[in-house]
């Protein structure tokens, strides 16, 4: 069913936790099924255009924001560029987007971030809600193997050692009410893909929302991501970004793993492998044995990088949601 022929209040309600790139393709695809979509987004964010906003006017940083709002935004492809657009050049503007530049401004003219984010959410006709993760931002710091503590999201893959652990400060960060409560009337939750240590575990450090989500009854999904992440999950299996987010979250979230099981052309893995990347094995049996089911589907393209294929990743999580809501009626 689309998205058009059914209403608003009787689409399953969906909540997408995470951040980055691969969050933002997947809703691209997801905005076009018939859900009612909320989107929570990390707010660790410290580096480039968003670093400096956030340390320079004392706001969450936009980057990740503005890149979702965008995915489920019912914009003319010439505004999304011009949002997307980056200063190449200009005094204090090289390097900021002018999205990031506009959340900064509707911030300080509605009075505050999340209010500012309602607002473009507005201007834009975004097909869902956007919510940061907690309305202040959030330090992620993380513990090496060796027991060093590297400080910002950005420097934690910088570091080029292994990572035990990650945390944030203030440990105590509220997260935002409304994201709370989308998460306790969700009728299913999807978290990822995204960077694993630097995107998607921060949202979960956030105590009320990760006792949200463990609390709730809603169909649990997790999309692993397609390739390792250099210097964040190095060699890597499936099982292994399970088992790093039980041990940050202490409980077997999900119910279902959808992963890529798509072959990836040797010449694509020869340029991700010059840069200390490949392909996340997907060893089935020990994610199996964790507990979970899993959907395998080929779900990659490749155009200047490998993405997630938004429109067949999109109906698998819908079937998901489907049956699951087929299930409770």
């Amino acid at each position: 069913m689309k998205g058009s022929e059914q209403s608003a209040s009787t689409r399953p309600k969906i909540v997408v936790i995470g951040g980055g790139t691969g969050l933002s393709v997947m809703l691209r695809g997801l905005k076009e099924k018939a859900l009612d979509i909320t989107a929570i987004v990390t707010v660790a964010d410290d580096g480039g255009s968003s670093g400096i906003l956030r340390n320079e006017l004392q706001i969450p940083p936009p980057g990740d924001i503005r890149n979702v709002l965008l995915a489920l935004a019912d914009v003319e492809p010439l505004l999304s560029n011009l949002l997307n657009y980056r200063f190449n050049n200009g005094t204090g503007l090289v390097g900021h987007s002018l999205g990031n530049l506009m959340l900064a401004a509707i911030t300080d003219i509605s009075g505050d971030f999340v209010t500012g984010v309602r607002e473009l959410s507005r201007v834009l006709a975004v097909r869902g809600r956007v919510l940061p993760a907690a309305g202040q931002a959030i330090v992620l710091k993380g513990e090496m193997a060796d027991g060093t503590i590297v400080v910002g999201e950005s420097m934690i893959p910088k570091a080029g050692k292994a990572i035990k652990r990650v945390f944030i400060e203030p440990a105590d960060v509220e997260p935002l009410s409304e994201a709370v409560e989308a998460i306790q009337e969700a009728d299913a939750i999807l978290i990822g893909p995204g960077s694993l240590y630097t995107s998607i575990i921060p949202n979960l450090l956030v105590p009320k929302l990760a006792d949200a989500i463990v609390s709730s009854d809603a169909l649990k999904m997790f999309v692993c991501n397609v390739m390792t992440q250099p210097g964040e999950t190095d060699d890597y299996s499936v099982s292994d970004h399970l088992d790093a987010l039980y041990a940050h979250i202490g409980h077997h979230l999900f119910d279902y793993i959808i992963v890529n099981n798509g072959e990836i052309p040797p010449q694509i893995q020869g340029k991700y492998a010059e840069k200390g990347a490949k392909a996340v094995h997907l060893d089935l049996e020990e994610v199996k044995k964790r507990g979970y089911k899993v959907i395998a589907d080929r779900l990659v393209l490749f155009r200047t990088y490998l993405r997630h294929d938004a429109a067949k990743l999109s109906q698998h999580i819908y079937q998901l949601v489907d049956d699951w809501m087929t299930r409770k009626r």
